[in-house]
């Protein structure tokens, strides 16, 4: 609770409204890349921002690289869904549920 999590993309910040292709969870902090480009190469970096701390730590930086022979490797497609089986909300509040397809 509290944390805010944001990503650099080769020293700049990723402003993710302006791409749809890309999406941050701020549940987990995960970065999801859909439909990856010859641009999207470069190295990236989690920071994490807590504004009760008054603190911000960068995480190590991760290289993606481009696959020559265009293969992903043997990945099943797979989807997940990530929240509790009930979920509780009051009513006129917001609500957000996650989910994910992943695969080739």
């Amino acid at each position: 609770p509290g944390l805010s999590y944001t990503w650099i993309f080769n020293n700049n910040t990723l402003h993710l409204q302006e791409d749809g292709r890309r999406f941050v969870s701020q549940a987990t902090g995960n970065l999801y890349l859909a439909k990856v480009e010859p641009w999207d190469v470069g190295n990236y970096t989690c920071a994490v921002s807590s504004a009760e701390a008054q603190r911000r730590v960068w995480g190590p930086p991760t290289a993606l690289t481009l696959r020559g022979d265009g293969v992903m490797g043997e990945y099943e497609p797979k989807i997940e869904v990530r929240f509790p089986e009930t979920t509780y909300a009051a009513r006129g509040s917001s609500v957000r549920l996650e989910c994910f397809a992943l695969g080739k």
